[in-house]
């Protein structure tokens, strides 16, 4: 999980920080950084620091770390528990997300449609999205081909919904950069700000939660942030044009 020189590079204090993380690994992943900072009987400062002497750009790019790690170890039997889940209802309540929500529903709101865009099960929630918008008075589309030609579009009133639980697949970000050259504006649903697809949309709305995969790369990650995220702003979207 961590290479020898990245823990070699530790002083005491970010040793006192790795050794508890490595006796706690199935907890830590869930803990904030101040828990975190307590339990090993340092500062929050220090725990940032432990996390890029890791190779992570900060806290919650660690608890993603460990979270994948522990899906990895633990893919033979996967949770049954909504701790995370739960963590997830709680950061929407965040002033910083709901702004996000904020500005993601008022894009949606300007534009003449909505265009879906997903693969695999974010494909599936990706086709729900659209007709849940549609039904919400919100026309919507879903693209899930690499090559469906996204010039013919008129980008200009059109914002892309993407969905991915990594935002790393080639055929999103192909998808995605040919609308971004048209100008198309782009809100992401993905699990970290870290991914590609992150980096590439106007606004990105993450979630944060253990991504399991199986043989041959089968996902088992959750849908439910991703299903939440498309009704909220859904639901959203229909009062601002019912305030018109």
């Amino acid at each position: 999980m961590f290479t020898v020189e990245e823990i070699q590079s530790l002083n005491e204090l970010e040793l006192a920080v790795y050794e508890y993380v490595m006796q706690h690994k199935s907890t830590v992943a869930y803990m904030r950084i101040r828990e975190l900072a307590t339990e090993s009987h340092v500062s929050t400062t220090t725990v940032l620091r432990f996390c890029k002497k890791m190779g992570c750009d900060g806290y919650a790019e660690f608890k993603l770390r460990m979270k994948e790690y522990i899906g990895q170890k633990q893919i033979s039997e996967l949770p049954e528990d909504f701790s995370e889940i739960k963590a997830f209802f709680d950061r929407m309540e965040n002033p910083k997300f709901q702004k996000k929500l904020d500005e993601a529903t008022a894009l949606i709101t300007k534009a003449d449609r909505v265009v879906f865009i997903g693969i695999g099960n974010s494909g599936h929630i990706g086709q729900y999205g659209a007709r849940y918008f549609t039904n919400l008075g919100k026309f919507s589309l879903y693209i899930s081909d690499p090559f469906y030609p996204v010039n013919m579009l008129d980008t200009m009133s059109t914002v892309a919904v993407v969905l991915s639980v990594s935002g790393e697949p080639q055929q999103i970000i192909q998808i995605v950069n040919g609308l971004k050259k048209s100008g198309c504006q782009m809100i992401a649903i993905t699990n970290s700000e870290q991914s590609t697809l992150a980096k590439l949309a106007d606004i990105a709305l993450t979630y944060y939660i253990t991504m399991h995969r199986g043989e041959n790369n089968i996902d088992f990650t959750s849908q439910i942030p991703a299903i939440h995220l498309v009704e909220t702003l859904g639901k959203r979207v229909r009062n601002r044009l019912a305030e018109r």
